[in-house]
């Protein structure tokens, strides 16, 4: 059994995380909660999660936002340090809610859905968006939480954050939702990788 440091933008992508070590049945288990909010955060302390990794493998999922793709994300956190090997950067494409959308059985049931759903969830340009259009037609208790209308525009609801990682816990399945994320897919080998070889 391996400690790991998880640096996350918010609560969900820390929880997510979470369920995400939860597959490797113990052979990583969280020894650090890293994360203050935002993107901004985990990108101004990079130096320190290199250093960080040194001692401790180091796991720092943030969403990809507007940029281009992973991988320039990554050089422009990096800039011309090399990443270390115990330090694992995993970008969601293009936001965490992608990643829970891409569980397709699992977010139609939990908000009693019927709509179909994107198959390429990575590709949903806002998925967080995408996620409360959805969450407006769900049963009211779960409505309530995750949106808040105000003046003919929605936004996240004030148990948004705690709803859905609720959902990720209990009903989320990682493996369904990667045979639709590459991005998912990918963090799951990755993680899988460093667990093996410590």
């Amino acid at each position: 059994m391996t400690g790991i440091a998880l640096a996350t933008e918010d609560y969900l992508s820390e929880i997510v995380c979470l369920r995400l070590l939860k597959e490797l049945e113990g052979k990583l288990t969280p020894q650090l909660l890293l994360r203050k909010g935002g993107s901004g955060y985990l990108k101004s302390n990079i130096r320190k999660w290199c250093e960080l990794s040194n001692t401790l493998p180091v796991l720092i999922l943030t969403d990809l936002d507007n940029t281009k793709c992973p991988l320039l994300l990554i050089q422009s956190w990096l800039e011309k340090d090399k990443k270390p090997d115990n330090l694992l950067i995993r970008v969601a494409v293009r936001e965490i809610e992608s990643w829970l959308i891409a569980d397709h059985e699992a977010i139609q049931d939990f908000l009693n859905s019927k709509e179909r759903l994107s198959v390429k969830p990575d590709e949903i340009q806002d998925p967080k968006q995408y996620l409360l259009n959805l969450a407006k037609k769900a049963p009211r208790q779960i409505r309530d939480d995750l949106v808040q209308v105000n003046k003919g525009s929605i936004r996240q609801g004030l148990g948004y954050n705690n709803l859905l990682a609720k959902f990720v816990t209990e009903t989320w399945d990682p493996e369904r939702a990667a045979a639709r994320s590459p991005s998912l897919a990918k963090a799951r080998m990755r993680l899988s990788d460093l667990s093996s070889k410590l």
